[in-house]
């Protein structure tokens, strides 16, 4: 046993070891990458220096922490908007009414915020249209409005129109089963595709309605969360709409706290919250954002000041020179802005006055005046019955039973201080239960030590905790608690907002609040209670005390409360809000993207002749009327037509329409040998992927689509050697999907394509340093070197010399994102090649954008890629189009250069058990038509 505990200490010290010199290592190469963008712009030009700016010297701390009140959205009179807004928000149980708010950990606040956001949204003026996409949940587990496709949202209580808010639940992972949000990331590319579906049906409908036929596209499509920060990322990429992140919570401060506690290894953590997949899918929303909402300057300044893509003072230093219009050198940092969230204070009347506590008084009375209970909310029968003395003041704590809201330490500093437990009750709302043995491990744990506490310290009479609550029933728990003059506390160690404290300002109450997060922005403003360190039971009872105790002070706080609250209104956060999109859409390009209009074939002389005398012929049979022709004579001009018809189709000359086709059939395996060149197996497989689908649909009815990581050059040489025509293909896209071609059309690269993938695109100011950082600290100068035959205007191409040394793509992307440059890096052709390329430019983008153009449902796509691949291999099998794996086809991929072994593993980035992946053991025709047999394509 000694050996044994002598061993886990040792163990635990050598973690933390570990730890340390990780967040040690860490922090050198932020520092690096931060002196090297501060070096590149330090140099001003004459302009810069001649104007000055006197906010330069202004200390970062200076800076107003919550400004919702500088910035109005103003309703243009003149010029009528039409604005459609997308709000995502993935996981959790989203409905309009009736919220399950507590019911597990990813149903809580932030549910709440993004539905009354829609709803706030929506009651805008200006604002046409508000969908909050979230996943569809079919499963009986849960109650069966979650399965309902769309859901219009009510208007709010003061709302001066028709809402037009609605809720779309999106299909994605199993059907029918509830997934935690620590599940769900193998699962975001369906979402993606789903989400795409419904946005550019809705931007045509819209269209047709407000725009004249021209499509209506979001104004700004924004993320909540990693996983739908991740989501909105690769939507803004497809449509080229600006995009805004809220990140709610953040991984990282997460990951940082739990290795302090240094209860878990590094190692259980990520198996546990899969937190190194959420957050690269914060670090991707970063990268794509516009501008990242955030509650307070404690979040912008100690949370996302920890992630690789966002640094304060670069980003201050960028948007001076923005401001200045001196060139940022290829740089980008999003805009960090504080704006708190909104409530609707349309409920809160006079009827929470204190002077009116007859329907208090009626609750505590005798038997003789039980006939006017009735009428007074259930829920205050349900907590006062738990009280020997119901008159006292109530403490009320209301969250979710999670470990890290530090209910124990709050009980702990009730129970351990007794003149606190003769002048107050507490009251704890922790969410619905039926048995705590059924909740969640740590759900359940929570509860079962408050159960022990309260018997520990003999609390019964003196502490409430219903098992069951409404969500229309949390307004009448904070009255009542105001009523009896009573306090409310959010003790959580770290909260990142703290809406229940603005809830409770709203009803009178004063409050005892964490130090760490933002209630500290919150009271600033409020100046209704005090704050504590959630970690310090004596100086939580201290303060419950000292507001409890002083009626005066008690008294003044609620005023406070109630005198600043309009600060947090939702007509106030909405105002802000579009305020601020305006100007980051000011900063964006304006989409080009169109959605190809399917033309109508003209009617030639033949085929009105045809279509004339079909009809004629099917009703009239032999009969002759006013010296019409017979019947056999009508039979031979058909033909006759027929035949005209198809020489006009032979026709090379004929407009082409790929809009036209019935299904996509795209192939995305580049077979390369150890050296990296194109083997001929690659010709032998296309040859006999367009056979067969031609044989099993019709050429006619197929697009074909090439995607491959060669240049355009490399790519002709590999298709001259194949016996099939060039012009057979729809499309090629080149270059890790940086560049698009249409053999049909021209062999030019489309420049409505290389704008769309623009943005962000740090062109010549990042070609030098990407191929400095690939190399690693040991590796020769000539392990890297430009390819310049590949290298495009979208893409730099570098060539890796066998056996070399090279930095994975996680970690070349941290560096990069370090020094503010944003792109999307591959390894190709055996990992011999790697090619940087614009941060919405990749394969499965291209694929999404050419789904938009030619009005091709995702669904009706049908890829085909080898066992392996290049490092963009993994977004290739995710997404709703069907997936055929050519087993045997490519010999060597570039998969061993993707990720470090810390980071997380293939089975978070790749559901597992894909039913719309197929496996064959060769190119054979038999096989590929077995296979799209099985994924249900006929």
């Amino acid at each position: 046993m000694c050996w044994r505990i002598w061993h886990l200490a040792r163990k635990r010290k050598q973690i933390a070891w570990d730890d340390a010199r990780r967040l040690a290592k860490r922090r050198l190469e932020r520092e690096q990458g931060r002196n090297d963008a501060a070096d590149d712009l330090s140099e001003l030009s004459e302009g810069e220096k001649e104007k000055g700016d006197p906010n330069v010297s202004e200390p970062i701390k200076n800076l107003s922490r919550i400004n919702s009140d500088t910035q109005i959205w103003f309703d243009d009179t003149d010029k009528s908007k039409h604005l459609y807004i997308v709000l995502i928000s993935m996981h959790g149980l989203v409905r309009g009414e009736n919220m399950e708010l507590g019911r597990d950990s990813d149903t809580g606040g932030q549910v709440k915020y993004v539905v009354e956001l829609a709803r706030a949204l929506a009651n805008t003026k200006g604002v046409d249209r508000v969908d909050l996409l979230t996943r569809q949940i079919t499963s009986p587990e849960v109650d069966s409005s979650y399965g309902e496709t769309i859901e219009m949202l009510s208007c709010p209580s003061h709302a001066t129109g028709i809402c037009g808010a609605y809720i779309i639940r999106i299909p994605c992972g199993p059907r029918d089963k509830y997934i935690a949000k620590e599940s769900l990331w193998p699962h975001i590319p369906e979402f993606v595709d789903g989400a795409l579906n419904h946005i550019v049906s809705m931007a045509r409908a819209l269209g047709d309605q407000l725009n004249g036929g021209k499509p209506t596209w979001p104004y700004v499509i924004h993320g909540h969360y990693a996983d739908a920060g991740e989501v909105a990322a690769h939507l803004s990429g497809a449509l080229n709409v600006p995009m805004v992140l809220t990140g709610h919570s953040l991984g990282r401060n997460k990951f940082e706290q739990l290795l302090k506690q240094g209860r878990l290894s590094k190692e259980a953590i990520n198996a546990t919250y899969k937190i190194m997949r959420r957050i690269e899918g914060e670090e991707l929303g970063v990268d794509a954002a516009e501008m990242v909402v955030t509650s307070t300057m404690q979040e912008i300044e100690e949370q996302w000041g920890l992630y690789d893509g966002f640094d304060l003072k670069l980003e201050r230093k960028l948007r001076v020179r923005r401001q200045r219009r001196v060139s940022c050198l290829g740089r980008y940092m999003p805009r960090m802005v504080v704006i708190p969230p909104g409530m609707d204070f349309s409920y809160v009347t006079t009827q929470d006055s204190l002077e009116n506590d007859g329907d208090l008084m009626s609750l505590l009375g005798s038997d003789d005046r039980a006939q006017n209970k009735t009428h007074l909310p259930q829920i205050w029968s349900e907590i006062m019955r738990f009280f020997t003395n119901p008159h006292k003041p109530t403490i009320l704590a209301l969250s979710r039973p999670d470990p890290k809201k530090n209910v124990t330490t709050l009980l702990k500093a009730f129970g351990e201080c007794q003149l606190l437990r003769e002048l107050a009750n507490l009251t704890l709302i922790l969410g619905n239960r039926d048995d705590i043995e059924d909740m969640s491990n740590s759900s359940s744990v929570v509860l079962t030590t408050v159960l022990k506490l309260i018997d520990r310290y003999d609390l019964y009479g003196q502490v409430a905790y219903p098992k069951h609550h409404k969500q229309s029933e949390v307004p009448e728990i904070y009255r009542l608690a105001a009523k009896t003059k009573g306090v409310f506390i959010n003790p959580a160690l770290v909260e990142p907002f703290g809406l229940t404290l603005i809830e409770a300002a709203a009803y009178g109450l004063p409050v005892v609040a964490t130090k760490n997060g933002g209630p500290v922005d919150i009271l600033k403003v409020l100046n209704n209670g005090l704050l504590v360190d959630p970690h310090d039971q004596n100086a939580i009872a201290d303060a419950l005390l000292k507001l409890v105790a002083d009626k005066n002070l008690w008294a003044e706080c609620r005023k406070n409360g109630l005198r600043n609250i309009h600060r947090f209104s939702w007509t106030e956060h909405c105002r802000n809000y579009l305020s601020r999109v305006e100007r980051c859409r000011n900063r964006h390009p304006t989409s080009r993207l169109e959605i190809m209009t399917i033309p109508e074939e003209p009617m030639s002389d033949s085929l009105r002749d045809m279509e004339d005398i079909s009809l004629r012929f099917s009703i009239e049979g032999d009969i002759k009327l006013n010296g019409e022709i017979d019947a056999a004579a009508r039979q031979k001009k058909i033909v006759e037509a027929f035949t005209r018809m198809a020489s006009l189709n032979s026709n090379t000359g004929i407009v082409y329409g790929p809009g036209r086709r019935q299904m996509l059939f795209v192939i995305a395996a580049d077979c390369y040998d150890s050296n990296g060149e194109t083997t001929e197996t690659f010709q032998a497989m296309i040859m006999n992927v367009m056979k067969d689908a031609g044989l099993c649909f019709g050429l006619g009815n197929i697009g074909f689509v090439l995607l491959t990581g060669s240049s355009f050059r490399e790519t002709m040489q590999a298709l001259s050697c194949c016996p099939v025509n060039i012009e057979d293909f729809d499309a090629l896209v080149c270059n890790s999907g940086s560049e698009m071609y249409y053999p049909w059309k021209d062999m030019v690269a489309d420049t409505d394509y290389e704008a769309h993938v623009a943005y962000r695109w740090p062109g010549e100011n990042v070609r030098s340093m990407a191929m400095r950082l690939a190399r690693t600290e040991d590796g020769a100068e000539d392990d890297i070197t430009e390819y310049v035959a590949a290298c495009s205007s979208r893409c730099y191409s570098y060539s890796i010399k066998p056996g070399a040394k090279t930095r994975r793509i996680d970690d070349l992307r941290q560096r990069l994102r370090m020094r503010g440059f944003r792109c999307n890096l591959v390894y190709t052709h055996a990992a011999s090649r790697l090619n940087v390329v614009p941060l919405f430019a990749s394969r499965m983008q291209a694929l999404r954008y050419l789904s938009i153009r030619w009005a091709i449902d995702l669904s009706k796509v049908v890829l085909f890629v080898g066992e392996k691949g290049d490092t963009d291999y993994e977004d290739l099998l995710g997404g709703l189009h069907k997936t055929i794996v050519l087993k045997g086809t490519v010999a060597y991929g570039s998969g061993k250069l993707l990720r470090n072994e810390d980071n997380f593993k293939r089975e978070d980035a790749v559901a597992q058990g894909n039913p719309n992946i197929k496996f064959v053991g060769t190119s054979g025709g038999q096989n590929i038509a077995g296979a799209l047999v099985a994924l249900g394509i006929k």
